[in-house]
């Protein structure tokens, strides 16, 4: 692969944070049309690009004319709510400063963008709007404006872009930030998976403006902490992640250079969650390598612990972490917990 100097962006999912205000638009087009409507779930397990297919799948016989009436007379006080992605404008001024050629490819309506663009400005050298399917346009795109297919990447955050790049043979980053889970993504077989465009920015800067080419990395294993943390209540909190599949698992990261276990625990926690925390036992350390659930290979030591947090016991969380919930230990083991978190919470139980 060579070195990047052009990039391709979509929209939706991937510079703007759109998802709730699309799923509760298209449950109004569904309604609106005599259908149920869709938890978000659902319609992230469903939605599906183009979109003039996946209404023609779930609302078959309705034109799709009228299908846009009603999805625009809701959208348009929904678009409201959009705002950018965390690490979106930082990636897109950097791609500036590096004198990347940037450009917009998305299913985006001309008036929808329009809104959302002057409120949300990404100067892109050009913009394609309204494609309704990217793979029989970028080569187009590619052509008339020289792009390197070699040189160039698409970002995006459905399993159509990932299949668009390899249309115009060019190279794919997929984004956990969207509409498309990890699961379907991976099935496109993107060249990397990324948590978020900042993620993005330091594997480029990490590699001399190169895409990893997916091998995993020959570097050590990484230390992490976490806890299952407890409220006056007796409740554990879990938190629930893209990186991790979209399933629920505890707070937690990397242990920093010079820095003391617990000491990394107490700052990851506060970090991701707001809380202050005391009455720190560990419980056990458990290998986590190149585990499935996890968006890329990794070989984690997972040190994890039991905590309290201290009152008043309001999460704020940063955007790592996508949901909380406080749930009494039995409860827990009937959600969909990541591996780890399941050993530490049967493991706690059964002390």
């Amino acid at each position: 692969m060579a070195a990047i100097r052009n990039v391709i962006f979509d929209w939706s999912g991937t510079l703007v944070d759109d998802l709730a205000a699309v799923w509760r638009s298209t449950n109004f087009t569904l309604t609106k049309a005599g259908k149920s409507e869709m938890s978000l779930d659902q319609f992230r397990a469903e939605f599906s690009l183009p979109f003039n297919e996946f209404y023609s799948r779930i609302t078959p016989g309705v034109p799709l004319a009228q299908l846009e009436e009603w999805y625009k007379e809701s959208f348009v006080v929904e678009q409201e709510s959009i705002e950018p992605l965390p690490h979106a404008r930082e990636f897109f001024d950097f791609c500036a400063t590096r004198k990347l050629r940037t450009f917009l490819l998305s299913t985006i309506h001309p008036d929808h963008y329009r809104a959302q663009s002057a409120r949300i400005p990404f100067a892109f050298e050009r913009e394609y709007v309204r494609v309704m399917d990217k793979r029989t346009k970028i080569r187009e795109l590619l052509t008339e404006n020289e792009l390197a297919p070699e040189d160039t990447v698409f970002i995006g955050d459905m399993r159509h872009d990932i299949d668009t790049a390899r249309a115009g043979g060019i190279q794919s980053c997929a984004v956990l930030t969207g509409f498309n889970t990890l699961d379907q993504l991976r099935e496109g077989e993107p060249d990397v998976v990324v948590e978020h465009l900042g993620e993005l920015r330091q594997l480029l800067e990490a590699n001399a403006m190169n895409l990893p080419n997916g091998t995993p990395s020959a570097r050590r294993p990484i230390a992490t902490v976490g806890a299952l943390m407890f409220n006056d209540a007796g409740r554990v909190l879990l938190v629930r992640t893209r990186k991790w599949s979209g399933k629920w698992g505890i707070p937690g990261g990397k242990i920093e250079r010079g820095e003391k276990a617990e000491t990394a625990l107490a700052r990851e926690l506060k970090e991701e969650t707001g809380l202050d925390i005391g009455e720190i036992k560990f419980v056990l350390v458990q290998d986590c390598i190149g585990s499935e659930e996890f968006y890329r290979e990794e070989h984690f030591l997972l040190l994890n612990y039991t905590c309290r947090c201290a009152n008043p016991a309001e999460v704020k969380l940063n955007d790592e972490a996508q949901a909380f919930e406080w749930v009494e230990t039995g409860a827990a083991l009937a959600m969909d917990l990541n591996q780890p978190t399941r050993i530490l919470l049967e493991t706690v139980i059964n002390e």
